[in-house]
Formats: C-alpha cells, sequence, structure tokens
C-alpha cells in the first residue's frame, strides 16, 4: 500500500502563484503515475495533471494548461504542482493521486488527504 500526503495548499489572490507537493511512501513500484485532481464546492472531481503511464506524456486539464506544471523528484517518490496566476475559479481542494495511468480518476487507487487552494478575487 501506498501513502500519500500532500502539502502547499493556502489562500492566495487572483495572480499569485503556489507550489503543491505531494509525497508518496510505502509500496512505490517502477512507474507509479502520480496525478493531480481537484474538487470545488458543490462540482465533480475533476483532473488537472498526470502523466501518462503508456505514453511518458504529461498532460494537462485545458483549463490550467499553460499556468500549471507538473514535475516529479523520483529519488524523492514525490510530485510538485506548480501553480501560476492563480484564478478565483482554481479554488479547490486539490488531490493527489497515484498508481494510474492518466486522466482518469477511478484508475487511481490511491488517494492523498487533500490540501485546500483558495484564491481571492
Amino acid at each position: 500500500q501506498v501513502q500519500l500526503v500532500e502539502s502547499g495548499g493556502g489562500l492566495v489572490q487572483a495572480g499569485a502563484s503556489l507550489r503543491l507537493s505531494c509525497a508518496a511512501s510505502g509500496r512505490v513500484y517502477e512507474n507509479y503515475v502520480m496525478g493531480w485532481f481537484r474538487q470545488a464546492p458543490g462540482k465533480d472531481r475533476e483532473f488537472v495533471a498526470a502523466r501518462m503511464w503508456t505514453s511518458r506524456d504529461i498532460v494537462y486539464a485545458d483549463s490550467v494548461k499553460g499556468r500549471f506544471t507538473i514535475s516529479e523528484d523520483n529519488a524523492k517518490n514525490t510530485v510538485y504542482l506548480q501553480m501560476n496566476s492563480l484564478k478565483p475559479e482554481d479554488t479547490a481542494v486539490y488531490y493527489c493521486a497515484g498508481g494510474g495511468r492518466g486522466p482518469k480518476g477511478y484508475e487511481y487507487h490511491d488517494w492523498g488527504q487533500g490540501t485546500q487552494v483558495t484564491v481571492s478575487s
């Protein structure tokens, strides 16, 4: 089993930046894919960014493309989400997920506890 712990959320003004971190521990296997999802109040969980298990390409949701960047430190089993030019509509609980294959949330079997990101206008 893998444990995922997110950090880095907070309250910022529109236009600011935040960097989220997610550290994986436990039975992390080779090519373990970690991605980011988010859920805003009253809305369904949506995909944000992840590396595709097959092609190894990184994919982003259209809503964050050009503003958010996912990166990895394989030595630390940690994935980061650099969020720039934040908008109020980015306000959500951000979840790190592991063990998936791309942008489909149901494919992931490990989830973090979530970290709140609030962007004020």
